[in-house]
């Protein structure tokens, strides 16, 4: 059975190891939103890889909170702007429409997430193997129709609307305003993990979003160009990307085993299947929100069940005979 004390050493490791390698930035490359004056002959233009996720083009330089790479410092000219007890910066663009407002995949591809996303109400992921791309789209209506996971998509699909300000993210209480939140980063979803700056989810991050894989949308969809073999993903450390995945794996690990340990030597059958049940459920929710990227920590979980289940059978099983003749 895994040792605990191994299992805290590891944990405290990919703790000390993800905390040290993280320096903030002061500033990051900002960039100005490029405006899209030819956007419907490129949406009509086959040939083409990309296309703008919205009907209408305009850049009026009003986007909701932020272009790409601003910071969410308030500007002289913007009182009212998202403040965070820490500097953050922003890995997209976003694009002030009515509710109900169609919005369209940029591209070929497969949408590999489409779901609720905390303040972003229902959020579509679409992967682009071709261009080594995902796209990302944010503040989607979830009681309007769209995509579900799984379904292929061709450049300019519909795949769902705006959300209502009560919806897509805002409540009844603070409603936001409708508008489109735009991102596309290097890779594929999977490719990143589910907590931490390097998440594969980022609209406010503290890290660079240049130096994370995201790209400037706007830039992107007027350069139509797609390097050979695809964009490349910055290279960077495992333990600086995964880091804190890892910790939710890791700390699942300790618990479940620790609690396995207890009941095999206080011979608490019932517990011998708690542990296992817990880390299960645990796994499945953490991938339905997002939380996690892998499946490790349900198949630790799965695991630790059937390890209950065989020692709880095993000692509940009536001895033999001689040995209680033995005793």
């Amino acid at each position: 059975m895994l040792n605990p004390r191994l299992l805290a050493g590891l944990c405290l490791a990919v703790l000390l190891l993800t905390g040290c390698s993280t320096q903030y930035p002061q500033s990051c490359p900002s960039s100005t939103p490029i405006g899209l004056i030819d956007a419907e002959e490129i949406a009509n233009d086959d040939s083409l890889p990309f296309r703008f996720p919205l009907d209408e083009s305009t850049i009026d330089y009003a986007l909701y909170f932020g272009w790409f790479g601003v910071s969410n410092e308030c500007p002289p000219n913007m009182p009212d702007c998202y403040k965070h007890p820490f500097l953050q910066f922003h890995a997209a663009e976003d694009y002030k429409r009515p509710a109900g407002t169609p919005v369209y995949a940029m591209a070929d591809g497969r949408i590999t997430f489409s779901g609720t996303a905390g303040g972003y109400g229902w959020l579509i992921i679409i992967d682009h193997p071709q261009s080594n791309l995902y796209s990302l789209y944010g503040h989607l209506s979830p009681s309007r129709w769209k995509l579900p996971s799984g379904t292929d998509v061709k450049k300019g699909d519909l795949i769902a609307y705006l959300g209502d300000p009560d919806e897509n993210g805002g409540s009844a209480k603070i409603p936001l305003e409708p508008h489109l939140h735009f991102g596309i980063r290097v890779g594929q979803r999977v490719d990143y993990p589910g907590r931490g700056e390097w998440r594969w989810m980022a609209g406010w991050i503290r890290l660079c979003p240049q130096d994370l894989g995201w790209l400037q949308p706007s830039l992107v969809i007027t350069s139509q160009e797609i390097p050979a073999g695809g964009y490349s993903q910055p290279q960077v450390g495992f333990l600086i990307r995964w880091g804190q995945e890892l910790l939710i794996i890791s700390i699942y690990m300790i618990g479940g085993a620790g609690m396995i340990t207890f009941a095999i030597r206080k011979k608490k059958r019932f517990f011998l299947i708690f542990p296992g049940v817990i880390v299960t459920a645990a796994g499945i929710v953490f991938l339905n929100k997002g939380l996690v990227s892998t499946y490790a920590v349900l198949v630790i979980g799965i695991l630790m069940l059937a390890f209950g289940i065989f020692r709880y059978v095993r000692q509940s099983l009536p001895k033999p005979l001689d040995t209680a003749i033995e005793k």
